[in-house]
């Protein structure tokens, strides 16, 4: 039932943005530059989460694994 709430939900939003979108040439100069920088900050969020992931998952970016070193022993005085 919370996955039909979801969906629904999200319908609705993608129906207010492309309303908002369709209205936007006759919007006024402040209400389009609004727009601009909610529509900037979501690209700006996004592209950011998607170089978060590539470089989490990518082998590139983990140094190589360390090899087991010899257990270090005192010294003995002489």
């Amino acid at each position: 039932m919370a996955a039909t709430n979801f969906a629904e939900e999200m319908r609705s939003m993608g129906a207010r943005l492309l309303l908002k979108l369709q209205r936007l040439p006759q919007a006024e100069p402040v209400e389009i530059a609004a727009f601009s920088v909610i529509i900037l900050f979501t690209a700006t969020v996004l592209l950011l989460l998607l170089v978060a992931c590539c470089c989490c998952c990518s082998g590139c970016c983990r140094p190589e694994p360390r090899r087991r070193k010899g257990q270090v022993r005192p010294l003995t005085p002489p």
